[in-house]
């Protein structure tokens, strides 16, 4: 279970994931290795799992994103995983998730324009097996992003 000094040093690294632990340690009112030995225990224990950087895909190029919504033939038992093993080799594919109910799968596709898109989706995202029924959202934008979490 996380304590008051664990919650503290979350929240710090939220707002500065790039600061030094010496500067964690000073804000959260602990010695720096408290602080190291804190977070270490955090990561060992999966609740802190790593820093990476984050790339505006926009910024690289990519101004079309769509949600692609999927029902599944689950006539076949391998239905999901030959679906997730093939859609993880689309690169333009940013994300999928899984659900329970009508919608099986959801895939996040980026693509550079409208014709990038519709070479995908004819080339890579329709050949997918397994695809029983399939809906496609064109993101319009973004209102909330959560990369901070209420701790």
């Amino acid at each position: 279970m996380l304590d008051d000094a664990d919650r503290r040093l979350l929240r710090q690294m939220q707002a500065d994931p790039e600061a030094p632990v010496s500067e964690l340690a000073e804000r959260c009112a602990m010695q720096p290795g408290t602080a190291a030995r804190r977070l270490e225990r955090l990561r060992e224990s999966g609740v802190l799992k790593g820093q990476h950087a984050v790339i505006d895909w926009q910024q690289l190029g990519f101004a079309v994103e769509v949600s692609l919504r999927f029902t599944l033939d689950k006539t076949n038992p391998r239905a999901f995983d030959e679906f997730l093993e093939q859609a993880r080799r689309i690169p333009e594919v940013i994300a999928i998730q899984t659900f329970l109910g009508r919608v099986d799968v959801r895939l996040s596709v980026i693509a550079r324009d409208m014709g990038h898109y519709q070479s995908l989706y004819r080339d890579q995202i329709l050949t997918l097996p397994h695809i029983s029924e399939l809906e496609a959202l064109m993101h319009v934008a973004t209102i909330k992003t959560a990369e901070r979490l209420p701790i």
